[in-house]
């Protein structure tokens, strides 16, 4: 198990407004994979395959690991990432319609992580 946690912010573009936030959302990868804390950040649009034939209400995905909470939590309370919100989704001529971000852990409820043995000074 790990402290990691994993984020799904999806949005749905304004009318017509698709690609421009996908790029938007694109423009934001480079300088985020440089903060501390960031093992992914991907920005990521529904395809069509056969295999997977549902269409979702939500076709543009960030699919983000963080190395634990406090790392997903300061990554959220950047300029850039408040910015992005209040300019494309909060304001009327954002290109986003609706957005939902959601956090995961892979640690099951109530694990109690293994206690490693503090490390002696040479």
């Amino acid at each position: 198990m790990s402290k990691k946690v994993y984020c799904l912010a999806q949005f749905r573009a304004k009318q017509g407004r698709h690609d421009e936030l996908f790029q938007i959302l694109q423009n934001l990868e480079s300088d985020v994979l440089r903060e501390d804390g960031c093992l992914q950040y991907i920005v990521t649009q529904q395809i069509k395959s056969d295999f997977a034939t549902d269409e979702s209400d939500f076709p543009i995905v960030f699919n983000e690991i963080w190395a634990d909470i406090d790392a997903f939590e300061a990554h959220c309370q950047r300029s850039p990432v408040q910015a992005f919100f209040e300019q494309q989704c909060v304001a009327e001529t954002g290109a986003a319609e609706q957005w939902h971000v959601s956090i995961y852990s892979d640690e099951p409820n109530g694990y109690e992580a293994p206690k490693l043995p503090m490390s002696s000074e040479v």
